[in-house]
């Protein structure tokens, strides 16, 4: 093996920077880290823009505070490694609320995302299936089976309990819906519990109970300044050498590691590396497969992701409730699916002045054509549906954005988990210098983007002879 080491980053979104630092902090002194994106911002879905003279996030918002075990996430550990902990603030508007006959009616507490630990607290919001859920004497769930959430918690609960609370707040995450989703994959917690318990309400209290939360600790923060400047710090900290556009069209394996073709097809640029972090989203790592992996590439190609457009506004002291912000059921019939109050939900987004920072997301998985609409279109048909959920006209937007995110958030279907298994088992046995990393392999979320590409980059490390530090 040569030295130093020479390793490429496929993908600069926060995965593949956690990869490249956690490199830098594990692998031999003097390794060559690259990281290739081929668009030209870094950070993926973590955007921090500036509207009305602020910072407002035009991608991702906030990142778990602790992980299932109950440690720190790790998006705080990384932030703590870089040095930004003391930048970490918290909502200060907790309780939000789902859009119910064009009301708003306050999101129940006990539940799981959405699935109810105890049914009496849900009748606000959704009336139950009577005696639906029963002890049939078996695990809900096999030992290796995987279902939909929809399947298993309408057979249980019933349609209204799925329609009016599940599946809108696994929207609010994935833009999916409950029927599509994987239990295993966005709700693994309640799937381990599922494999035990013989009723769902039983389910969600054991896997309430397996990740306890001290009262009154906060579940969620950002940084203060905008998500941007963990990107930012992340680069500086790995000392990678970043190229934008540069994108990565086809990855060959050699003898000793792996050759690149980077940039355009009339004047391409040839890279060799002694290993690939392949950080990126399952299609394009798919297309980047099927040369030296093909069976792994056709397991990975399935995924299918989710479009949507997130439209901000400031607005001139308007008329908002207290609350972080509000989800919306499919059944109602509005184009948006949830809505955020920022300078409500964050304190430390409070302005003097009494502007105040509304964000709509727009976009279901399937419903795409919705988002050809113009700009000003999605901003004006946003502004009315506001209106209407809150019962006041709002004030006109003195500032506004519209960000569009295609193909961004991976739709997980029943089985994803085994697929992947398979195709890591797969390269691992024949490429172990390959390793995927990022959303559309292990999850959404900061936290477990952050964790995948420091996975990542700890089994590059021991395919190349392992840690010198």
């Amino acid at each position: 093996m040569r030295q130093p080491w020479r390793v490429a980053v496929v993908g600069g979104g926060i995965a593949g920077l956690a990869a490249a630092v956690r490199l830098r902090d594990r692998a031999p002194a003097g390794t060559e880290i690259t990281v290739y994106e081929q668009s030209g911002s870094l950070g993926g879905k973590l955007r921090t823009g500036e509207l009305a003279g602020q910072p407002v996030e035009f991608g991702a918002e906030s990142f778990l505070m602790r992980d299932p075990t109950g440690a720190e996430s790790a998006a705080v550990a990384l932030a703590r490694r870089l040095g930004l902990a003391e930048k970490i603030v918290h909502p200060t508007v907790g309780q939000a609320a789902l859009v119910i006959d064009g009301g708003l009616r306050p999101i129940p507490g006990g539940t799981l995302v959405g699935v109810p630990g105890d049914l009496d607290r849900v009748t606000t919001v959704a009336r139950p299936a009577a005696d639906a859920d029963t002890d049939g004497g078996r695990p809900l769930v096999g030992p290796d089976a995987d279902v939909s959430v929809g399947a298993l918690v309408r057979s249980r609960f019933g349609d209204e309990v799925v329609e009016r609370l599940v599946d809108p707040l696994l929207g609010g995450v994935y833009a999916g819906r409950a029927d599509d989703l994987s239990l295993v994959t966005t709700m693994p917690a309640l799937a381990r519990a599922a494999r035990v318990e013989h009723t769902l309400v039983g389910a969600v209290r054991a896997a309430q109970a397996a990740a306890p939360r001290a009262p009154g600790a906060p579940v969620f923060g950002t940084l203060a300044g905008g998500l941007s400047t963990l990107v930012e710090a992340a680069v500086t900290a790995s000392g990678a050498t970043v190229r934008r556009d540069a994108a990565v069209r086809e990855l060959t394996a050699t003898g000793t590691g792996w050759r690149l073709t980077v940039g355009p097809t009339r004047d391409p640029e040839m890279v060799d590396v002694d290993a690939v972090v392949l950080a990126v989203p399952a299609r394009p790592a798919a297309r980047l497969l099927a040369g030296p992996a093909p069976v792994v590439a056709a397991g990975v190609g399935v995924l299918d992701y989710a479009s949507v457009a997130l439209v901000t506004m400031v607005l001139p002291q308007p008329r908002l409730p207290e609350l972080s912000g509000f989800l919306v059921p499919s059944t109602e019939g509005l184009l948006i699916k949830a809505a955020t109050f920022f300078t409500t939900k964050w304190g430390h987004l409070r302005r003097p002045d009494g502007l105040a920072l509304v964000r709509a997301s727009v976009g279901r998985y399937g419903e795409e054509a919705h988002l050809q609409r113009p700009d000003a279109d999605l901003a004006a048909t946003v502004h009315r549906e506001l209106s209407a959920v809150l019962g006041t006209p709002l004030p006109a937007p003195v500032d506004g954005h519209v960000q569009r995110w295609g193909g961004a958030l991976p739709q997980y279907a029943p089985g994803h988990a085994d697929r992947l298994a398979a195709a890591r088992t797969a390269l691992r046995a024949t490429h172990p210098t390959l390793v995927l990393a990022g959303a559309g392999y292990d999850g959404v979320g900061i936290p477990v983007c952050v964790r995948s590409g420091e996975t990542a980059a700890e089994e590059i490390i021991t395919a190349l002879g392992g840690s010198a530090r």
